[in-house]
Order: structure tokens, then C-alpha cells, then sequence
């Protein structure tokens, strides 16, 4: 598949690289746009393919099959439709978009197309992850009955500073949640299904002339009864990986430092880690890299077999709108917000 990416900054650069990596020239890169010429041409000149200025530019190339959409968030549904009416399929980075109604607009452009749209949330791809949603979908861990999720990351004062629009409510949208911890709320959505209400509390306490959270908690409630609590954060040092557990009433587990790290069920002698297909590969750590690979030939198979991608532009609905639930909450002072 030929791939265009759209967005020459750093996220553009890492689906460049991770295009770049696809075994058996499954892919291929094609073309960069970018309003910036200088940038799109550096990019497009490590990769040996022509630089364009702009989303109709890009859209308009024979050569180029998909579009890979690496731009400030609220700017993703413009250029995903612009895409789609022309025909190509299209990869979103996360978030699907900062608003309701522009997700809406591409999921119905999406329907007209008759493309394949997938939103990255490469950390469903990771063995870990997806030990876990087997254990919990099969009823291995019983009836689910609490989540917990941490999302604890350090951004520097220097990384807001970097653009104009890190930070800013117009292109970013929100901060820790909308940006970073969102990768965790897909992962709690997807393993427990619909969320249905929300209460949540923000903060911004570790960096200056943003508008924007650095810190988050919320409590979540879930369609079938369970319930989550989620800690978002740009402004804890240093980094530390995703960590989620989550339990049911025959069994609990955890992924930790990118990888399974703890299971316990009731079909298990104690002391044993439960057993099962894919046990030692999710037990080893997981590469996010290999992961974000695994979503882009996920898509990939999707477009050939004619069925959706794992992540679809629902499921990146669905955590864009758990995100404003929960700022709207904030906004409250932590009140229950239902989800739409």
C-alpha cells in the first residue's frame, strides 16, 4: 500500500519510520505534504519520495492509496474528509478529532467513501494489552467488576513551548487526557465495553502558559456495572509506562512496564500465573513500535479483506467523547456527567 503522510513534525516522522519498517513491501511511503516546504521536504528526502504543500495536493496523487493524517488534533476531521472524497482510506492519529461533531463528519464521510478509517491506538497491538482484553472478554476473570489505569507522564515546559498550538484548547483540545492519556482510556473502553457516566477532576500544576490540564482523575461507570478510575498526567517525573489491572470476581490482572505482570484466577493453584495461549509472549516486555507496526498492518489487512480495522472511527468516537465527559465534569467540580 502506498502511504502519504500529512504532518512533516514529529508524529509525522514516526509513521514515516514505522512505514519505513513494514516488512515484505507491504508498504511504501509516497508522498509528504506539509504547509511547511522545508519541513515536508527534509522528511519527504530521507525517504526518497516528492514533497507537496498541501491536503489537496496530497489527496490528488494517483500514487498514493492511503493518507496517514499526523496533524494538531483539531485539524484531523478536515483532512480526513478532504481524503476520503478522494477516495483514499485514511489512518487518524489519536484523538479521532477535539469535537463531537467533527468525529461525526468523518464517520459519515467515512460511510459515503466506503473507505477504511482507523485511529491509532497502538497499545491494543502490545501482547500485554491483549492477554488482558482476551482474559476479560472470554470470562476467564468472571463478571468484571473495577478497572484501574494510570497514565503518569512527564512533559517538559519545553515540549509545550515547542509550538503554538501544544497546549492550546483550539488544535490540542486538552492535555494529559486528550493527548496522552487517552491510549489508557481506549484500552479500559475497549476491555469493558460502553462508559456511560463520568466524574472527574483536573489540574495544571507542573507547567505554565498552557491552557490545558497536566493532571486528571476520574471515576467511570460502565453500561455492564463496572466501574474505573483513570489518572492522567503530563507532570509526573519521569515517565512510567501504562499500567492497567483489571478484576472480576474470578480473577484479576495486571499489565505493568509493557507487560503482563500479574494474573490470578480461580482455575489457577495459587502461586501459579493462570496458564494459557500467549501467556510467555504476553509475560515478555512489548515494543510500542512493534505495536504501532502491528496497527498499520492491521490496516492494511483490513483495506484487503474488505473489514474493519481493529480500531475504528466508533471506538474513536467513543473515547473522544469519554475525554469531554470527563472535562466537562471538571468544569462542574467533579459532578457525574453522562457520556453521549
Amino acid at each position: 500500500m502506498r502511504f502519504g503522510i500529512l504532518g512533516a513534525g514529529v508524529i509525522g516522522t514516526i509513521h514515516a519510520r514505522l512505514i519505513a519498517a513494514i516488512p515484505d513491501q507491504q508498504a511504501t511511503l509516497a508522498a509528504v505534504a506539509d504547509t511547511s516546504q522545508a519541513a515536508a521536504g527534509r522528511l519527504a528526502g530521507a525517504y526518497g519520495c516528492p514533497a507537496v504543500r498541501t491536503v489537496e495536493d496530497l489527496v490528488a496523487r494517483d500514487d498514493v492509496d492511503a493518507v496517514a493524517i499526523c496533524l494538531p488534533s483539531g485539524l484531523h476531521a478536515e483532512a480526513a474528509v478532504a481524503a476520503l472524497e478522494a477516495g483514499k482510506h485514511v489512518i487518524i492519529e489519536k484523538p479521532i478529532d477535539i469535537t463531537l461533531a467533527a468525529a461525526d463528519e468523518i464517520i459519515a464521510a467515512e460511510r459515503r467513501s466506503g473507505r477504511t478509517v482507523t485511529v491509532i491506538s497502538q497499545r491494543r497491538f502490545q501482547p500485554g494489552f491483549r492477554f488482558l482484553h482476551a482474559a476479560a472478554t472470554s470470562g476467564r476473570l468472571g463478571r468484571i467488576t473495577l478497572a484501574m489505569a494510570e497514565s503518569t507522564f512527564w512533559r517538559s515546559q519545553d515540549y509545550y513551548d515547542s509550538d503554538d498550538w501544544r497546549g492550546s484548547l483550539a488544535l490540542d483540545g486538552g492535555g494529559a487526557l486528550m493527548n496522552q492519556g487517552i491510549h489508557a482510556l481506549d484500552l479500559v473502553t475497549w476491555i469493558l465495553g460502553t462508559p456511560v457516566e463520568v466524574s472527574a477532576y483536573t489540574a495544571t500544576l507542573a507547567h505554565q502558559r498552557i491552557e490545558v490540564e497536566d493532571t486528571l482523575t476520574a471515576n467511570i461507570r460502565f453500561a455492564g456495572g463496572a466501574l474505573a478510575t483513570l489518572t492522567a498526567a503530563t507532570g509526573a517525573f519521569p515517565d512510567r509506562p501504562v499500567r492497567l489491572t483489571v478484576a472480576g470476581d474470578a480473577g484479576t490482572a495486571v499489565v505493568a512496564d509493557e507487560r503482563l505482570a500479574y494474573l490470578r484466577t480461580r482455575d489457577a493453584e495459587p502461586g501459579e500465573p493462570g496458564g494459557g495461549a500467549g501467556l510467555a509472549e504476553a509475560a515478555a516486555p512489548g515494543d510500542i513500535d512493534d505495536a504501532h507496526c502491528a496497527q498499520y498492518l492491521d490496516f492494511i489487512a483490513a483495506v484487503r479483506d474488505h473489514r474493519p480495522p481493529l480500531v475504528t472511527t466508533g471506538d474513536g468516537r467513543r473515547a473522544l467523547a469519554l475525554v469531554l465527559a470527563s472535562y466537562e465534569s471538571a468544569r462542574s467540580g467533579g459532578m457525574p456527567v453522562a457520556v453521549r
